[in-house]
């Protein structure tokens, strides 16, 4: 039989308990690209902190940026970096950290058949605009003079959600067409022209491999987890650069580099870079709180041991000149 001071022993058990668990799951939601290795960055380290479990939501970058905004989460991962409106509505200043690098790459299903498909800005801004609607056009056969290309209808897949891997691949475009500057612009969403629209890295992922004909843009990873065939890309300096964990890196400002790498590193005038390639930014409001220390023993470590585990992965580690610019800024 329960006496009363019994009762009172074990709810208070039960309230001390229930505290410690809140203040050792620490939430984050956000970026669909960065996803698979901060799944792997939160594995790893809860295995050398037990107490502290990273819980993330893979939402896109643009929910998970309204979910910190909110106050219902104590980090948000990016891919693209907040704009000025999103600075002015977080109660304390926003971190923005670079914890990463990975390419945003245009993945295409014609049955396996047409491997080494190469594109240029100005047909791939036509591709995405409706311009350019079957996969025998001049344009793209004037590319590819090696590959007898089908008359198939092209299907452009994009996201659905607020997403950043749309802010870079918009970001892209506006920069080497004006035409799709002026018709549609940047962000993380946008008014597209034509299409259809998958939720997430995952979702757009889906649709390109269960729709011949498709073409779309989604993370690295997530093409090649998927097999799924992916276009070279003319760079700034004329060559066609295939996605890869080394090319991405070769889009990343030098040594003598002045800036803070916070900030777009598409279309680089480097000669080996692929052309979409973008940081992978970790949100931190700074405040002075328990779960923030953690937070930021979290990403000392993530800059640490957490960019070995990048490249096995299909992500690149951050250059070592960026590195200690970053750490200092945590």
């Amino acid at each position: 039989m329960f006496t009363k001071k019994l009762v009172i022993s074990f709810l208070t058990s039960l309230l001390i308990s229930s505290q410690v668990f809140s203040e050792d799951l620490i939430n984050g939601a956000g970026s669909t690209f960065a996803a698979p290795i901060y799944f792997k960055w939160f594995a790893e380290y809860q295995k050398a902190n037990p107490k502290i479990k990273l819980n993330y939501q893979s939402v896109g970058s643009g929910a998970g940026i309204k979910q910190l905004l909110s106050g219902t989460v104590s980090f948000a991962g990016s891919d693209a970096p907040l704009s000025d409106d999103e600075k002015k509505q977080s109660s304390a200043p926003i971190k923005q950290i670079p914890v990463v690098l990975g390419a945003v790459v245009i993945a295409y299903n014609l049955g396996g058949q047409f491997k080494d498909l190469k594109l240029d800005a100005a047909t791939l801004s036509k591709i995405s605009l409706g311009e350019i609607t079957e996969w025998s056009n001049p344009d793209i056969q004037k590319l590819n003079k090696d590959l007898k290309l089908p008359d198939t209808k092209i299907l452009f897949v994009h996201r659905s959600d607020g997403s950043g891997t749309t802010a870079v691949f918009t970001d892209y475009l506006s920069l080497v067409s004006p035409s799709w500057k002026e018709k549609v612009g940047t962000g993380k969403s946008v008014n597209w022209p034509i299409g259809i629209g998958g939720k997430g890295n995952e979702g757009v992922t889906a649709l390109i491999s269960q729709t011949p004909g498709s073409i779309g843009y989604t993370e690295l990873a997530y093409a090649i987890n998927n097999k799924l065939s992916m276009v070279s890309l003319k760079n700034a300096k004329g060559k066609f650069i295939a996605p890869s964990t080394k090319s991405v890196t070769a889009s990343v400002p030098g040594k003598n580099y002045k800036g803070d790498y916070v900030g777009s590193i598409v279309n680089s005038d480097s000669a080996d870079a692929y052309p979409i390639s973008s940081f992978t930014y970790f949100l931190l409001p700074e405040k002075n709180d328990n779960v923030t220390k953690e937070l930021k023993l979290f990403l000392n470590w993530a800059l640490s041991t957490g960019q070995t585990f990048a490249e096995e992965l299909y992500y690149a580690p951050l250059p070592k000149a960026a590195l200690a610019k970053i750490k200092t800024a945590i």
